[in-house]
């Protein structure tokens, strides 16, 4: 593994097991907390928090980026890293969408995915170069931005609606 800056910490080789246990955790409790009962099938916090207007596609943006960046501490390559990024990016972008975005939330679990490309990583690790730390920051400025344009998306989903209603209201009160 490369040596980086203090300020860029890693993590130690005896640390990588808790690291990853709580990385499977945290991936379960955002895509699979609740199994709906006599069937594999479950729903996780990620889709209930893409129900709150506005705020919760942003933070489940930002609870998927945490493992991102566990995975950049553990060492994990470039091209790792990327495809995880994407599949926060398809998360996220995707999920911000009414309605629709839920509904493929529930079935898209991007933190299992990304937690099984660390793992598939951590099985290997001496064949991939780690990123260095201008790749990781880079990767949470693209992950910083895609955030604030789901808020953003989201305020102008809602002007848009609330002028429908209004309009709506007007003809019905109107005609």
């Amino acid at each position: 593994m490369s040596e980086l800056p203090p300020h860029y910490p890693t993590i130690e080789p005896d640390a990588k097991a808790p690291t990853l246990r709580r990385l499977r955790q945290l991936s379960r409790l955002l895509d699979r907390a609740i199994t709906v009962p006599g069937t594999r099938f479950g729903i996780g916090l990620d889709p209930i928090l893409g129900l709150i207007p506005v705020g919760g596609d942003f933070l489940g943006v930002m609870l998927s980026a945490y493992i991102v960046l566990e995975a950049a501490r553990l060492g994990a390559p470039a091209s790792t890293l990327s495809r995880m990024v994407l599949n926060v990016i398809i998360d996220g972008l995707i999920g911000s969408i009414p309605i629709a975005g839920d509904l493929f939330d529930v079935g898209w679990t991007a933190n299992e995915y990304n937690v099984k490309l660390l793992e598939d990583y951590l099985k290997f690790p001496s064949q991939r170069k780690s990123a260095d730390k201008w790749f990781v920051f880079a990767v949470f400025i693209v992950l910083f931005i895609v955030a604030i344009g789901l808020v953003t998306f989201a305020v102008i989903i809602m002007r848009l609606l609330g002028m429908l209603l209004g309009m709506l209201q007007g003809l019905l009160i109107g005609g």
